[in-house]
């Protein structure tokens, strides 16, 4: 992969695991009881899923999946990193996770025109794809951040990464206890402020300026 060596440097040596095969009815009932465990920490989930035209498991980008019942704006999470045996991801300290994202943007349909919500969630879309790539050959832990490369050209996507159990609401699939792991895309300056001075006190800044935990740059950095 173009940026392997790049990701093996930031989050540390890469690891390989075994595929393990599944039966088609231990996926749908693993998606069922994944819709149940996101929807207690999130909300109703929107009946529209945004499926990717080349699915994630062969290469291409992951599904989209929209949460518009739970703060202001629209929440999107991924459903394949984790399989039906709760493997995937390589555990950080808190296990495995599904990735969740935020935008102050409501949901809409209609991806004919570009909007802001089009041109955030096609964003979120190619971040969670690249870090649902790389977990599985990386440790990505809360506070934890990372550069993004893009199309030569364009600026580097810069994130911060966060536990995100909201009213101490944790994920769970059935019995098994998983966790969502925020991804906060920020400014570069914002991102240079955390290795320095440390995630919580970036938190700290963008929660006073009403942005945490949203990945929107249509504002003011804090720093």
């Amino acid at each position: 992969m173009k940026y392997a060596n790049f990701f093996k440097k930031l989050f540390g040596i890469a690891e390989q695991q075994t595929a393990k095969e599944f039966t088609e009815q231990e996926y749908e009932t693993d998606y069922e009881l994944k819709v149940q465990g996101l929807e207690n920490v999130l909300g109703k989930m929107h009946d529209l899923v945004g499926h990717a035209i080349i699915s994630f498991a062969v290469g291409g980008a992951v599904d989209m999946y929209y949460f518009p019942n739970h703060i202001k704006g629209t929440g999107f999470v991924t459903m394949e990193l984790l399989e039906p045996d709760g493997t995937g991801p390589l555990p950080n300290r808190h296990g495995t996770y599904e990735l969740v994202a935020f935008t102050k943007h409501n949901y809409e349909h209609n991806s004919d025109t570009q909007t802001p919500f089009n041109f955030i969630e096609r964003k979120v879309c190619g971040f969670f794809t690249t870090i649902g790539d790389y977990s599985r050959q990386a440790i990505i832990n809360p506070n934890e951040t990372c550069e993004i490369p893009n199309d030569e050209g364009k600026e580097n996507t810069c994130l911060i990464f966060d536990l995100y159990e909201p009213e101490n609401k944790k994920f769970k699939i059935g019995d098994r206890q998983h966790h969502l792991l925020l991804c906060i895309q920020v400014f570069r300056s914002e991102m240079e402020y955390a290795r320095k001075n440390g995630a919580d006190q970036l938190f700290e800044k963008l929660k006073q300026a009403g942005h945490y935990p949203y990945s929107d740059l249509d504002r003011a950095p804090v720093v």
